[in-house]
């Protein structure tokens, strides 16, 4: 199920609810959000490790439209701190100071531009060409986790980098406006698949899911309506192939029955649902022991 609530926070910053579920059987939540943010900062997100998450590669987007971006909406500091010890600046520059820095940063971006466009007039691939714009770039990300306390106590702190602090805080603003959907063991949290293609069987609609939560959207790379057939083909590309890229399968789960949480609370990082990802290994190793057995 897809959820149209999006915030806007500062500075480009922005949370959409993409999923929101909740379990029947113990109350448990699983939220699915996609972000805009600072590429800067995401050294920081990638510190929490309950977090399932996908983000858009500098390698898959091509160097025309990251230019654009840089060039005209190119990620900026929200806060502009005097310099001194330590790791915070507890005050701005302010007046000519501020615009003067500010001005230096975008056109740093700008100058950055044109060394990334020669690159690639020479041949250089965008894998390379990108990386030197990801200072100014804008990084878009799903993120799917079951418990959040830890992230927000830290990040929505007045001590966190303030652009970590502007999106902790909106993230917790899409949440609060978020009604979760209640489910039932055996139904599932499916990110990016939508009511009306509820009508497929679920292992295409899971497959759907996972196709989507790798490119970090529900349309296609160039802004289309998803066809269902690449869905499929992304699928077997990331999952089925060798090695498998399997952290597009985290963000699926259905709810643990009661014997299950008697057990353990835990499948992978997530809490009282049981996550794809590890339906996906179990089975994957016991059709490799069957192999091995008839072998």
């Amino acid at each position: 199920m897809s959820n149209s609530i999006i915030i806007g926070g500062k500075n480009g910053i922005s949370v959409g609810v993409v999923a929101d579920s909740k379990s029947r059987i113990d109350g448990s939540r699983i939220t699915t959000l996609q972000l805009r943010y600072p590429r800067f900062i995401h050294a920081e997100f990638m510190t929490h490790r309950v977090f399932s998450r996908n983000a858009s590669s500098s390698r898959a987007i091509p160097v025309k439209k990251m230019l654009r971006q840089v060039w005209s909406d190119p990620a900026t500091p929200l806060h502009w701190g005097k310099n001194q010890p330590g790791m915070q600046a507890d005050t701005q520059l302010t007046g000519f100071k501020k615009f003067v820095v500010r001005s230096l940063w975008k056109n740093a971006g700008r100058v950055v531009c044109a060394f990334a466009w020669g690159m690639t007039k020479i041949g250089l691939h965008k894998q390379v060409a990108n990386r030197i714009l990801e200072p100014w770039q804008f990084i878009h990300v799903v993120v799917t986790a079951t418990d959040w306390d830890n992230f927000f106590e830290l990040r929505a702190h007045p001590d966190a980098q303030p652009e970590i602090h502007e999106l902790a805080i909106t993230m917790m603003e899409a949440m609060n406006d978020s009604a979760p959907k209640i489910l039932n063991v055996g139904e599932w949290h499916l990110p990016y698949v939508r009511d009306e293609e509820s009508i497929y069987n679920l292992s295409y609609l899971l497959k759907m899911s996972a196709a989507r939560c790798a490119r970090v959207s529900y349309l296609t790379h160039d802004g289309k309506n998803p066809d269902i057939e690449k869905d499929l083909e992304l699928y077997d590309r990331l999952i089925v192939s060798k090695p498998m890229h399997a952290s597009p399968i985290e963000h699926q789960a259905t709810p643990m029955d009661v014997e299950d949480l008697r057990e353990t609370k835990y499948s992978g990082n997530f809490s009282s649902w049981v996550q794809y990802r590890k339906i996906v290994e179990r089975n994957a190793t016991q059709t490799n022991e069957e192999h091995s057995e008839v072998a």
